[in-house]
This record gives C-alpha cells, structure tokens and sequence, in this order.
C-alpha cells in the first residue's frame, strides 16, 4: 500500500497578470535537476511549463496562445525568475506550443512538447515536437517529429541496449481511421532519427506491432503519456493520466497512474496501478478547465520518495509525493501484498443442518479477550433471516470452537420480519468494541419494509466470556428513521467523557458524539470523516469496515469503498486521537476480491471486513467473501504504519 501526499504549498507555480504571455494559466510542469554556476556549482531545480496567455486577436481570437515558460529553484518548492524559452516560429507550431516534458541525456536538455499548427485545433495540425538545449536555458534547435496527431511524446532518460527509446501517444484526436489513441514505443541507434520523416512512416506503417498493450480498461476510455519514464529495480516506471469516459463530457475523469514496463523491452507491460490520484483540491476543482490532475515529470529524491509534478485544472503547477517503493509494492501486489489471505480461507462457510446459518454466513465481528479472538458474524436462514453467529479462534486463523445456535436474534420491533415469508429481516453486519468491562456490539436492524436503521446492544464481559448471551441488553436504535443510515461502529474509548459512534449516510463515513450508551439518544448530524473518490476504487460509497484500532499516533481505521462497478475493496486510514480527522489515507486498496470464494457468492465480487484484531505487530482482518462466507487475512501493522505516517 501507499499514499499520496500533496505537498501543503501547493499550487507551486500561478498565474501572474504582469506577465502577459503567463497571464491566464502556468500548467503541466516537467522539471529536472541540473547545477549551475562557476567555479562553484550550486543545485538548481528547473520547472519548463506550459504558460496560457490571453486570446490574441491576430493569432485566435477565441483562444489563449501557449508557449513554453521556464522557472528555477533551489529548494524544488519555491520557484521563481520565470521567463520564455520557446514561443513559435515555425508554421508547424504558428498557434502555441503546449505540455513540455524535458529529459537530460549526456547533459543536453531535449524538450518534448506539442506543437499547434492551425486553428480551429484539431487532429490535422496537433503533432509532437522536440526542442534542444546545452545550457538547458537556450534552446537552440527545433524539430517537428510525427507527420501524423501525436500528443505526449518523452525520450527515456538512458540508452535501451544500445538504442534511445521515446514513447509517445499517437492519433489522441479522433478521427474515423484512428478512433483511439495508440501509447507506442519507439526505438532509434541515433537521436537523430527521431526527427526523420521517414523513420515515422516507417513506424506509423506498423503502429499495432508498437503499441502497449492493455493500457485502457474500457472502450470509452482515454489513455496518454504523463512523465517520461523513470528507471527502477522493477523495471521502468510509467506515470501516466488515465482519464475514464473521456468521450461524455458530462462523466469524463482525469486520472493519474503508474505502470511498470519490462527493463529491455518497454513494450511489455508488467503491471499498473488503478488510478491513485483524481481532483479532490480545491486548485485541481477548479480552473481554466476544472477537475483535472496531469502528470508530466517524475524526480527522485534521496529519501527514496518521488515528486509527481502534475497540472491542476489546467491552470497551475502542482506536486505530490509517494515513496517509490511503497508505490513498487503495491503495482506488484502479488509479489508483496499488504494483507495474506489464510491457506485455510474460507474458515466459516455455512452448516446446512444448522437452520440459522444454513444460506450464508459472513461479514464477521471480532474482539480479542480472555486470550482467543472471538468471531461474531452475520449467519442467514434459507427465509432469509439474519442471526449473529459464534465461534473461536485461539491463533486468530483455525476455529477452534462454533456453536450450533445463533448468540444474537432479532428481539426488537425494528428488526423483526414485517412482510412474512421471504423477505431479508434481522440483525446483520455487527462490529464489536470492549468499552469499560462492557462488550458493545453495533449492526444493522432490518424489518425488510423500514430503511435500515442503526442498533447497539452491551453485554459484561465476564457473560460474554462465560455464554450468557441471555444478558444481552435490549438493543436501541441510534440512527434516524427513514434514512438508509448503516456500518456503524464505536470508537473503543471515550472523547472528552462522550462516545463517538461512526455511520454512513450518502455513501460517506460520518460521526456523532453521545453522551451515552443506554439509549434514547440518536445521531443527529454528519461530522464528516471522509467521503468517495470520484475515479478511483472507492469512488461511489465508502463505510467504515471494522472499528478503529489503537495505534500509535491515533487510530487504525480499515474502511470498504465501492468502485463505478459495484467491486467491494478495503483501504486503511490513520485518524488522529479524536478519530476524527484523517491524517493519511490509503491510495490503493490493501484487500480486494481475487479468491473464488469472493468473487461468487451471493453478492459476486466484495470483501467486507466487519472486525479486526492485533497481536503483538500482526493485523488480523475478519471479511465476508461475497456475501457467503468468511475470510481472515493478516498484515504487519508497522509496514502499514510506516506507509501511512512517512513524510
């Protein structure tokens, strides 16, 4: 698993109404580290970026012009000394110069861009082109490259066996004979060659055979290069944007994620990441063109952390952070997951002789006291009624007791089944908490007729521990009536003498304070913890998974999102002490449906933690695999601590 940390001085580089060639927008940043000065060489960070000025009656009027602009710093944050250094001269680049991407070969600076050679803009006169310096300041040469459309075009920064290598997005404006863009990979003995007309045609002719493969997930999607490549131990590292339903302007997503491509042959993929930054900010919501997020330059820094320099809706420059090798493990994830499942898995499946749990048995509590980690978990009759089920685990993976009658039943009025025969009812998705001797259990009651609603019963430890489940308390609603309002969980400890009880409504994970626990008071408001990412896995709802566990710093919360598919995953986040700000949050699913017995079920396709317990440095995460059965799978807390809380 990994995060992404937006640095907290973004946008690093605004517009600047003095500067009229910079007037309207300064975006998609591409920067390289270089020393200057003599005889004293000093670091320096240079920032190329695409500047927007106002629309310019003699060139198109109803469009800005762009050019290229340059910026340096020393501390790679504060950037400063902005000036010019392309602006059109050639016909093939009359009306703007957009989107550089820089890479420094043998101390000379190649300048990839797009050039702009009529308007209106459009598949006829947007192709790639290549500007070269020594100095890095002065750009002294300049290419067109493709006779055809051609967007993203970025040189490796080294040799590939003996050849430099481009990759560059080819036809990104559609046309009927290219109704989508191909991502391609170029090779030439000499640089030269790439400023060939011929080399072109000769690679256009067979542009399938250079093609990466399986780059878009769906038809209507939009794939193009971000940052040129950057090497790794795994190969090379692709940060590119994916933009989801680019065609329907009214769904269309920008996206940014990683791939991973062979060492020898980039053409062959080895993995990717799913989509692990949308527009969420405020400066990447809105501008000249709101909701965008556009990688296009990748640095490395000595912590072993990379810097992602990204446009922010097409109006200012922008960074965040990830360390590489939290980000290499997760594109590998089957070489280095964050959680392993059990060998055993599934370890409750349903008993046909046992009525209660004879359909399904999933979604499992679970609470570590006396020694064993106790299961209580969500057990369906053939009617369709749900119990809460019991067993034990002394080692948290093998049962080693269950019992053969429920532990918990519909008692309440707004659990009971109202509509007879086979309508879902009853007591379903329970998460437990051990509060002052006293185990709370929070779930779901259903009538199958009412809005579910939120109930919490209590019983002592010391009767849950000897089987007195006859001195359960009468449980008592906390949610309003009339609002779909589920997954809610406890905070295990009191706020400032109060209880913080977690719930969703609208797909976002809420929290209330009570007072107390002994009824008669409901949740009354939303204090909101965090809500859905718009493109990313968890981008329709998102509801808190098991309760919070104590770490160090604050709180462990696991929490299930739902992907545009309706795919149930699990991502973790640290809450400060209030458990109730998000200090940082998982950018990639820790645990997502792969296993049979999550992916076919009664719901296909979903994890659903309800409990989780740690032992000494192990995490123990309790799911339901597609609604039938029950999972266990363990991780080291401070490999995931250590994700969350770097910086």
């Amino acid at each position: 698993m990994f995060v992404v940390r937006r640095h907290h001085e973004n946008p690093l580089l605004a517009p600047r109404r003095e500067h009229p060639w910079e007037a309207l927008a300064t975006f998609n940043p591409s920067v390289v580290r270089t020393e200057v000065g003599f005889p004293t060489k000093k670091p320096v960070t240079r920032m190329y970026f695409r500047a927007l000025a106002n629309p310019a009656a003699l060139i198109a009027p109803f469009a800005g012009q762009s050019t290229i602009g340059m910026a340096s710093s020393e501390d790679g944050v504060h950037f400063h000394s902005e000036r010019q250094v392309i602006v059109p001269k050639e016909s093939w680049e009359a009306f703007g110069c957009e989107d550089p991407r820089a890479t420094v070969i043998d101390g000379i600076t190649y300048l990839a861009y797009t050039a702009l050679g009529g308007y209106p803009f459009g598949p006829d006169n947007i192709k790639a082109a290549l500007a070269i310096s020594r100095d890095g300041e002065h750009f002294t040469e300049r290419h067109l490259l493709t006779p055809f459309n051609a967007k993203a075009f970025a040189l490796f920064p080294e040799k590939i066996n003996g050849e430099h290598v481009a990759i560059v997005t080819a036809h990104t404006d559609w046309t009927a004979d290219h109704p989508r863009p191909t991502t391609g990979i170029a090779r030439a003995k000499e640089i030269e060659e790439f400023w060939n007309p011929n080399f072109w045609h000769l690679w256009h002719k067979d542009l399938e055979s250079h093609g990466l493969q399986n780059l878009r997930r769906a038809d209507e999607d939009h794939v193009e290069v971000g940052a040129p490549p950057i090497h790794t131990k795994d190969g090379w590292l692709l940060i590119y944007s994916y933009i989801q339903q680019y065609y329907d302007e009214h769904t269309r997503t920008f996206g940014v994620e990683a791939a991973l491509l062979d060492r020898d042959d980039p053409r062959k993929l080895i993995a990717r990441s799913y989509p692990f930054m949308v527009p969420e900010e405020v400066y990447e919501r809105f501008g000249i063109v709101p909701n965008i997020v556009f990688p296009t330059s990748v640095l490395e820094n000595k912590d072993g952390s990379i810097d992602i320099f990204y446009g922010a809706a097409d109006t200012t420059c922008a960074k965040a952070t990830v360390r590489l090798d939290d980000l290499l493990d997760s594109i590998n994830a089957a070489v280095s997951p964050t959680l392993t499942r059990a060998k055993h898995n599934p370890i409750i499946t349903p008993i046909k002789d046992h009525a209660f749990e004879s359909k399904l048995t999933f979604n499992p509590a679970a609470i570590d006291v006396g020694g064993d980690i106790h299961l209580l978990y969500r057990a369906m009759s053939d009617d369709n009624t749900s119990t809460i089920g019991y067993a034990r685990s002394k080692d948290g993976i093998h049962i080693h007791e269950r019992l053969s009658v429920p532990v918990y039943g519909p008692r309440a009025e707004f659990e009971m089944k109202l509509g007879g025969g086979n309508e879902f009812s009853g007591c379903e998705d329970p998460r437990t908490v051990v509060i002052d001797d006293t185990l709370y259990m929070t779930y779901t009651a259903y009538t199958g007729r009412h809005s579910p609603r939120g109930a919490i019963t209590s019983i002592s430890i010391e009767d849950f521990l000897a089987r007195r489940f006859e001195n359960w308390t009468q449980p008592f609603l906390v949610t309003p009536d009339g609002v779909d309002d589920k997954d809610l969980a406890l905070l295990p400890g009191k706020v400032e003498e109060n209880y913080l009880l977690y719930h969703r409504v609208s797909g976002r994970i809420c929290a209330d304070l009570l007072p107390s626990l002994s009824g008669g008071v409901r949740v009354s408001r939303c204090i909101e913890i965090m809500g859905p990412r718009e493109g990313m896995w968890d981008a329709t709802k998102v509801g808190v998974a098991a309760p919070p566990l104590k770490v160090e710093g604050g709180w462990l919360l696991l929490y299930h999102g739902v992907s545009r598919s309706l795919k149930y995953r699990v991502g973790v986040a640290l809450l400060d002490e209030s458990g109730t700000t998000v200090i940082a949050r998982s950018a990639d699913p820790i645990l997502e449906p792969v296993e049979p017995y999550e992916q076919e079920g009664e719901i296909p396709m979903v994890v659903f933690p309800c409990g989780a317990v740690i032992r000494d440095d192990t995490l123990f995460v309790y799911y339901g695999g597609a609604d039938k059965v029950v999972g266990v799978a363990t991780g080291s807390v401070s490999r995931i601590l250590k994700a969350l809380t770097w910086q």
